[in-house]
């Protein structure tokens, strides 16, 4: 595993790391998979692959100094905030189930799973099913993604090319409802969705980000 620890930077340097992460892997045909952790500052709203951008007030996001950028990957938009961000890109070939999409998914994520039980969280996947649209992504929930109680915690999403997998996620460690509200202009349902201070007040982004960084 190569590992690169967690570092703050701006929505377009993120996304553009990691997408040259997986075009690096692809050009050098790595084996070896990456694990990556940052986090975003000013805040940033990243809108999936093919999702309009027409719900987004532009005026209010300068306002409130939000930025706005596209991800590789599909799935539908995520205000990057007070969160902790990780990107993973492997060959598909290294996982038992790469092929397939969901299983994929569920092999990844296998990592936070493990590594949340050291700090007294149980994750296991699926969650409530969305009914109606919606433009914020942690208020859709699939049976890959993974959540607390039936709460959707941690949102990933995929993107393939050549043969290798990049999947990266957003782990909420809080959330301002009237904020995402705002900006996604529809109903957060807080049922749906839970974040590290609503679980275990007591657990830091430090006392998460050390136990992610340990291999």
């Amino acid at each position: 595993m190569i590992f690169l620890p967690f570092e703050v930077n701006s929505g377009e340097y993120n996304m553009k790391k990691d997408s040259e992460l997986l075009d690096n892997a692809i050009k050098n045909s790595l084996r070896e998979p990456i694990f990556r952790l940052y986090g975003w500052s000013p805040a940033c709203v990243s809108l999936g692959r093919n999702q309009k951008s027409d719900f987004l007030d532009g005026n209010f996001l300068k306002e409130n100094n939000i930025q706005v950028v596209r991800r590789l990957t599909g799935g539908r938009a995520l205000l990057h905030d007070n969160e902790i961000t990780y990107s993973f890109v492997c060959p598909a070939s290294n996982l038992k189930n790469g092929e397939n999409v969901v299983e994929s998914y569920k092999e990844i994520s296998q990592i936070f799973i493990d590594k949340f039980r050291e700090l007294g969280i149980v994750l296991d996947f699926g969650g409530k099913p969305a009914r109606g649209h919606f433009d914020y992504c942690m208020l859709v929930s699939t049976g890959a993604d993974l959540c607390f109680n039936g709460k959707k915690l941690i949102g990933s999403a995929q993107f393939r090319k050549e043969g290798y997998i990049l999947q990266h996620g957003s782990i909420l460690y809080d959330y301002d409802k009237e904020l995402l509200e705002k900006i996604f202009k529809e109903t957060v349902d807080v049922s749906s969705i839970t974040c590290i201070k609503e679980i275990n007040p007591e657990i830091t982004k430090n006392n998460i980000l050390k136990v992610l960084s340990s291999w």
